[in-house]
């Protein structure tokens, strides 16, 4: 197979992730998105966003890591934020589906793409750490504008949404304080997230 082969298949193969569904609910409340809708939003929301990363960042490293981040969902699954037993499992999961379909590309680029997926799990290069700050205010923004739809039915409480949210901050302060910290306020006071832990630890 030639090298242009290899990449073919490889571009046919993560076509796959627009039939991955999320937990999260699109703005308008009238389906789930889907896990390239959700790559694709964090690329250009990185662009836009980019000003608020606390560090300087390498903003094609950061787009590329939203980008690729989620292709393993499309063997692994996509594992809820606040499942605790899918996620005793995922980083198992996911390995294994990184493995495979990145394993599809010419093996400099497999090398390149499995590096930039584990950078982003790690979460400790500005640019990671500000990639994740999308992945965490992105799903926020969203349950926020369909009225706390997932949250609500999810039941889901602050003593759990918070340890995750709070690690926005690691990549951007200001994110997290002016935008994710309001939004995750105002659906305590809605009732859409329980709080059962003090206010102020928001």
């Amino acid at each position: 197979m030639t090298r242009l082969e290899q990449q073919i298949r490889f571009c046919r193969e993560i076509d796959k992730e627009k039939e991955v569904y999320r937990q999260t609910y699109l703005c308008s409340g009238n389906r789930r998105e889907n896990d390239a809708e959700h790559a694709w939003h964090m690329a250009i929301m990185a662009a836009v966003l980019q000003e608020y990363a606390n560090e300087d960042v390498d903003l094609l490293r950061v787009m590329t890591m939203l980008l690729i981040h989620d292709i393993v969902e499309i063997d692994a699954g996509d594992t809820y934020a606040y499942d605790t037993e899918g996620l005793k499992s995922q980083a198992e999961r996911e390995q294994r589906a990184a493995d495979r379909i990145f394993g599809l590309l010419p093996e400099d680029q497999r090398e390149k793409m499995m590096d930039l997926f584990h950078e982003f799990e790690a979460a400790e290069t500005p640019e990671a750490k500000f990639a994740k700050a999308l992945d965490n205010v992105q799903p926020v923004m969203l349950n926020d504008a369909s009225g706390g739809r997932d949250w609500r039915e999810k039941g889901i409480r602050l003593s759990r949404a918070i340890p995750r949210q709070k690690r926005t901050a690691e990549g951007s302060r200001i994110l997290w304080e002016e935008v994710s910290k309001p939004m995750i306020r105002r659906n305590i006071e809605l009732g859409n997230i329980i709080g059962d832990t003090d206010l102020e630890e928001v």
